[in-house]
């Protein structure tokens, strides 16, 4: 014991080092941004109609940072929200404050095995450290009354204004071309969540037509945690994900990234849905209730109007955008009804943990798809179910889970090994099957295509730091087909490898370089599915980020992408500067960002992502000629009001209209203003 009090000591001694890189600026805001980055350009090829909303989890991190997680209390499902820390790392650090008490300041970090500098530098602003005593028993009056006292309330709006005029406004979208959206959430401690939503996209009516009661969607929830044996209890919109996402996951931040963490797939259980996504959310009750000490069990229900196609009594197609334009769009609004019901049941204790989910749901109609060429296995019908099996062990360095989960025809089954030989090193182990008729509405997992349905692959990654300010990262992904996909006639195959190399010398200067390969067939065109071929992806990233205190920062990216097949290469290549400052005798903050971009295809096209709104990520993929700006001004009057306004204009330089169809715009140039206003009281 007087070893430890020692060691304390000494971290508080080293905190001193620690400190100047942790003010100077904030690292996980980086590494968030990188993930999402990842994840973006990764998702960009098959999931371009369901991009992912990434509002809920960008809210939870930010608030996070307002009230951050006392880690002398904290549990494993606290920790496991943070993509950073792996399954290994949490169970170190919940075994050090077991075993040698409370913690006496945050730099005691250092002390805990397989914590390494970066991931603590990455973890400080969420977490802090509070002397605890013996809480009392848990008493609704007592919540009630101190939710009423200490509760805090935010009002947000966001207004966006476009300097172009598409096409659809001349005759077929029935409303301005404004984007408006309201939030409004109270929030006690983690205990107590409540809040409204309501947004009007670009083109849709306010108040008028199909939207005569004001804005085109609105949602409410209410969600309470830790009551008790309640362990949590959602009334109106709400989210769910259990096991490793094949039978029901809304939850978006997982997937290929050069992160090994950000491939674990936490068990999130219910969420809150505070996000303007029209589609990922179920609306109704769920709850989950702790049978005993290592038992949970959770139910819910939902129901919901969908939109969609009814072609003679029957549903042909859901629509998932959320758009109601035109008159052609809003005739699809809320045509059917989806009624969603289940549960899970789950055990933890000590290394192992087990768990069942079970999903029924029935439309009010049949669904009856055109089931042809690669939706020829989709299932049709009006009444479908899930159910699944996941598990999960955990003995020194080895952690292993996994799920295996069936439906009214066709099985899927996903597995992981985790290994960390030595301190800053893991290796990463992931075998997929989802078989070509296993359907499963709201599942998201692992994987290189946009569904968990006909795939099978292996994938190999492994992250370590050998060297002092090095950080490598390799991986390596062979996956499969076995059925048609869209634009390939045929079963099909291809290989995806990654390789990164991290540079940061010192805690205000860093860089990488990325180089990744990706091989994929399809079909050939103008071939008529008859003959496919291989395409190949050459991708290679530098990036040079620099900070001069609270200052100055600074963004330096080049990419450049090569790609061709049997006869035919194409390349792409762009630019970007990003520079952020804040001025010292004003709390105002400004991102001004410039991109030059030249794609000979869209098989060539690049990535640019922006500094955005709260709550929101950006981006955008462009092909052609031209380059892009942005600034963004950030000014906080107070602690109460918080302004923010960003204007972005791209410019082709190989073009005189730019869309096709509804969004054709006449002219070279796209401009716009977004303006965001929070209110906390």
């Amino acid at each position: 014991m007087k070893t430890i009090q020692l060691l304390r000591l000494i971290s508080i001694i080293n905190s001193l080092l620690i400190i100047p890189a942790c003010s100077a600026q904030n690292p996980s805001e980086s590494l968030l941004e990188d993930v999402l980055e990842d994840l973006s350009v990764n998702n960009g090829t098959d999931n371009s109609v369901n991009t992912p909303n990434w509002e809920n989890e960008l809210e939870e991190l930010s608030n996070r940072m307002q009230e951050p997680v006392n880690l002398n209390v904290a549990t494993r499902e606290q920790l496991e929200q943070f993509p950073f820390l792996s399954d290994i790392q949490i169970e170190h650090l919940l075994a050090y404050i077991y075993i040698h008490g409370q913690m006496k300041t945050i730099y005691e970090l250092q002390l805990v095995e397989e914590m390494d500098r970066q991931t603590i530098q990455y973890l400080l602003p969420f977490v802090c450290i509070k002397a605890i005593n013996n809480e009392p028993a848990f008493r609704w009056k007592s919540l009630l009354k101190s939710a009423a006292k200490y509760g805090k309330n935010e009002l947000l709006t966001r207004f966006d204004i476009p300097f172009y005029r598409r096409k659809g406004y001349e005759h077929t979208y029935l409303g301005p071309s404004v984007y408006n959206s309201v939030k409004y959430s109270f929030r006690y401690s983690d205990r107590l969540y409540a809040g409204v939503v309501a947004e009007k996209d670009a083109g849709e009516p306010f108040g008028a037509l199909h939207n005569r009661y004001g804005y085109d969607y609105y949602s409410f929830y209410l969600l309470l945690k830790d009551c008790g044996r309640l362990k949590a209890l959602a009334i109106g919109n709400y989210r769910l994900s259990f096991g490793q996402g094949l039978v029901i996951s809304t939850d978006y931040l997982m997937g290929k990234t050069i992160y090994a963490s950000s491939f674990n797939n936490r068990s999130g259980g219910i969420k809150k849905h505070s996000s303007t996504d029209e589609y990922n959310y179920f609306r109704g009750v769920a709850a989950t209730v702790s049978l005993a000490k290592d038992w949970d069990m959770s139910g819910f229900y939902s129901h919901r109007s969908l939109d969609g196609v009814i072609t003679d009594g029957a549903i042909t197609s859901i629509y998932k955008t959320g758009l109601h334009r035109s008159q052609k769009e809003a005739d699809k609004k809320n045509l059917f009804t989806m009624q969603l019901t289940g549960g899970n049941v789950s055990y933890q204790h000590n290394r192992i943990r087990l768990g069942i989910t079970g999903i029924y749901y029935l439309f009010n109609r049949p669904y009856e798809p055109e089931l042809t060429g690669y939706s020829k296995y989709n299932l049709h019908g009006n009444n479908f179910y899930n159910l699944g099996i996941d598990y999960a062990y955990r003995w020194h360095r080895f952690s292993f889970q996994g799920e295996t989960a069936i439906g009214k025809q066709g099985w899927a089954s996903l597995n992981r090994l985790q290994y960390s030989p030595v301190q800053n090193t893991q290796i990463m182990l992931i075998h997929r099957f989802y078989s070509y008729n296993y359907w499963a509405m709201f599942a998201h997992s692992f994987g290189e295509g946009s569904t968990t349905q006909n795939e099978q692959g292996y994938y190999i990654g492994m992250e370590t730091s050998p060297f002092a300010y090095w950080k490598f990262f390799a991986s390596f992904d062979l996956f499969s087909f076995p059925w048609k996909k869209y634009r390939v006639n045929k079963p099909s195959r291809g290989t995806d490898g990654l390789l990164q190399a991290t540079f940061t010398p010192r805690s205000h200067l860093s860089m990488y370089l990325k180089y990744r390969y990706k091989r994929k067939e399809r079909d050939w065109t103008g071939s008529k599915g008859t003959l496919t071929l291989p395409i190949f992806h050459h991708q290679l990233r530098y990036r040079l980020n620099y900070s001069l205190g609270d200052v100055l920062s600074s963004r330096t990216t080049l990419d450049y992408n090569h790609s061709h097949s049997q006869d035919r290469a194409n390349i792409g290549y762009q630019v970007t500067q990003m520079i952020s400052s804040q001025l010292p005798w004003a709390r105002l903050f400004a991102d001004v960002q410039g991109s030059y971009f030249f794609t000979d295809d869209y098989d060539s096209r690049v990535y640019v992502s922006e500094s955005g709104l709260l709550y929101t990520f950006y981006t955008p993929s462009f092909q052609g000629r031209g380059f892009r700006c942005s600034v963004r001004l950030r000014y906080e009057l107070n602690k109460h009001w918080l302004f923010i306004t960003k204007f972005g204009e791209t410019v082709y330089l190989d073009r005189n209209e730019i869309g096709s169809g509804n969004d054709l715009i006449c002219g070279n140039k796209k401009a716009d203003v977004q303006m965001q206003l929070r209110i906390k009281f």
